[in-house]
C-alpha cells in the first residue's frame, strides 16, 4: 500500500516556560527550539520511521525547505510538496515543565492549497492506496470524494476539531482517529460522557468505519460494529506530548499493514506514542520500526 499524506507541514517554535501562559499574564521563556512539525508532516515521518511507503502532499514557503529535507531522509517522497511564493506554516508552542503543551498555529501554506490542484496530486494514486487527513488544510471534503472515487482506503483524524468537521462527506472514511475531545464532539456528546459511551455512538453514526480512540495514559480504543479492543501504554517519563497522536496513528496503520492483529497493532502504536512521549520535540522524537516492532 502507498500511503499519501495530504497535510500540513509547520516550522515549530516551542517555548519552555513553567505553565501555560495565562490570560493576561506575561512570563520569561527558558529556552526556545525551531524544529520541524504540522500534523501531516508528523504523520507522515511517523509512517515512514514504521516502514511504510509514504508521499506526502501540501505547500510551503522557501523558508520551510529544511522541512522536505527532513522528512526526505526518513524516506517520505516529498515530490508533491509544492513550493510557493510565501510563509510556512507556523506553530507557536508552549511546553511547561510537566510536558504538557498548548499550541497556536498559524496556517501559511497549509492555506493555500487550491482544488484545482487535488487531481494532480491524486493521479498516481489507485485502488489499494491510502490517503491520510487532519484539518490543517482546506478543501478536505473535496480530497475525499476524489480519493475514494479512485478506489483509495480514507483515514481521516479530524483535529483540531472545528464546525467544518460536521459538513465533510464522513460516511466515506473508512478509519477515523480521534482522542477523547474530538471523539465526544464528533459523536455530539458532552466531553465528560464516558469513553464506551462515545465509542458506541461513533460505531452506530459510522457503522462502515472503524474508530479509534486514543487516550493519553489510557491507551487507545478500537470500535467497530460490536468489536471492540484497547491497547496499553508503557510508562515511561513524559518530556514532550507533542507529537504522541501523530505517533500513534503511522504506527497503527503501519502495524495493520504489516498484518498484525488488531490487539497488537493497538499496543505497538500505543508503544510508539510512549516513546516519542519521553523525548523533547514532535517529527524527531519518533520512534523508529526497530524500537517498536
Amino acid at each position: 500500500m502507498k500511503i499519501l499524506v495530504y497535510g500540513s507541514l509547520n516550522i515549530d517554535l516551542i517555548f519552555t516556560v513553567d505553565h501555560i501562559v495565562k490570560p493576561g499574564e506575561t512570563i520569561a521563556s527558558t529556552g526556545l527550539e525551531k524544529s520541524a512539525g504540522g500534523k501531516g508532516a508528523n504523520q507522515a515521518a511517523a509512517l515512514a520511521k514504521a516502514g511504510m511507503d509514504v508521499y506526502m502532499a501540501g505547500k510551503i514557503g522557501q523558508d520551510g525547505r529544511f522541512l522536505t529535507d527532513l522528512l526526505g531522509s526518513y524516506g517520505v517522497n516529498t515530490d508533491k510538496v509544492v513550493i510557493y511564493g510565501g510563509a510556512t506554516g507556523q506553530a507557536l508552542i508552549q511546553l511547561d515543565r510537566k510536558g504538557q503543551n498548548s499550541i497556536i498555529l498559524y496556517a501559511g501554506g497549509n492555506g493555500e492549497i487550491e482544488k484545482e490542484e487535488i487531481p494532480g496530486v491524486l493521479e498516481s494514486f489507485g485502488p489499494g492506496d491510502g490517503v491520510l487527513l487532519q484539518n490543517e488544510i482546506p478543501h478536505i471534503g473535496r480530497i475525499i470524494e476524489s480519493a475514494k472515487a479512485k478506489g483509495m482506503k480514507v483515514f481521516l483524524n479530524p483535529s483540531p476539531y472545528d464546525e467544518k468537521i460536521a459538513n465533510l462527506p464522513l460516511e466515506l472514511v473508512d478509519v477515523f482517529f480521534v482522542n477523547e475531545l474530538e471523539a465526544a464532539a464528533l459523536a455530539a456528546l458532552p466531553e465528560e460522557t464516558p469513553l464506551p459511551i462515545i465509542m458506541d455512538r461513533l460505531t452506530a453514526c459510522f457503522d462502515r468505519a472503524e474508530i479509534i480512540l486514543t487516550a493519553g495514559k489510557d491507551g487507545a480504543y478500537y470500535g467497530s460494529g460490536k468489536e471492540r479492543e484497547k491497547g496499553e501504554i508503557i510508562d515511561l517519563p513524559v518530556a514532550d506530548t507533542t507529537g504522541a497522536g501523530d505517533t500513534f496513528t503511522g504506527y497503527y496503520i503501519a502495524a495493520r499493514e504489516k498484518q498484525f492483529p488488531l490487539a497488537e497493532a493497538l499496543d505497538l502504536a500505543c508503544k510508539a506514542a510512549s516513546i516519542a512521549v519521553s523525548r523533547k520535540g514532535a517529527m524527531e522524537s519518533i520512534p523508529f520500526k526497530d524500537e517498536v516492532f
